[in-house]
């Protein structure tokens, strides 16, 4: 599998988590609305007589995860951030019970493309134990996964400073009504356009086509009043989205 950067990761035979692998096992359910990333995935890290994972199931939005969860009873799910039917903080909610199960509960680790903060803060709020990005390297992705299985919480670089400072603070975060109209992809669209993204790069970052792209920055654009992508870097980086 290719990372986000399209650096090529694997995991050898002769690995730190292939020794790892080979006396222990773990569960997985992979989560993501994106079929082909699921399968890069679970040939990454599936091989379970290398790595110790094993693929138990697999979802491509909310209600098909928490039944898939439900019946299977992982030890471990990797959760994208945005799904169809209400995002990753919606199966939280809805899978809170298996969380706090006083015998073998079921934990989650939150696999996504995104990097912004209110991403990372919201899920780790529902319960998830941990926040890795998709530029993750599969060995890097195998050990977060046994170490939430352990019960650690597990971040990429950086990530966890948004969780110290949003815990620490003990003032509730201001409403931006003007965000909050918009939905989650719009608003992971809106931060790679203001980054100084092209249509395709965004495209190929979040697995969707330049049309629907397009779609998306019109509906920006409308929902905030604003003319062109200049007025949106604008707007983004006043915000400190960027």
């Amino acid at each position: 599998m290719s990372d986000e950067t399209g650096t090529e990761t694997g995991i050898e035979a002769g690995s730190g988590t292939a020794a790892r692998g080979a006396g222990r096992r773990v569960r997985v359910v992979l989560v993501d609305d994106h079929r082909m990333f699921r399968t890069g995935v679970q040939a990454e890290i599936g091989r379970t007589d290398v790595t110790g994972v094993e693929v138990v199931g697999e979802a491509a939005d909310v209600d098909q995860a928490v039944t898939v969860i439900t019946a299977t009873r992982p030890e471990v799910v990797l959760l994208d951030v945005h799904l169809p039917g209400g995002g990753g903080v919606e199966v939280l909610r809805r899978c809170a019970s298996l969380m706090a199960a006083p015998e073998d509960p079921v934990r989650f680790l939150a696999l996504s493309v995104s990097d912004a903060a209110e991403d990372v803060i919201g899920v780790i709020r529902g319960g998830a134990r941990g926040y890795v990005t998709k530029t993750i390297t599969g060995t890097d992705l195998v050990d977060s996964i046994f170490r939430v299985q352990e019960g650690d919480a597990v971040f990429s670089p950086r990530l966890a400073g948004f969780v110290l400072d949003a815990f620490a603070s003990t003032d509730a975060p201001p409403v931006d009504e003007d965000l909050d109209r918009l939905t989650q992809r719009e608003r992971e669209v809106l931060r790679l356009i203001a980054r100084g993204y092209a249509y395709k790069e965004i495209a190929k970052q979040l697995f969707i086509s330049v049309k629907t792209v397009e779609s998306h920055v019109s509906a920006v654009l409308r929902k905030l009043q604003l003319s062109n992508r200049h007025e949106l870097t604008r707007w983004a980086t006043a915000r400190r989205l960027v």
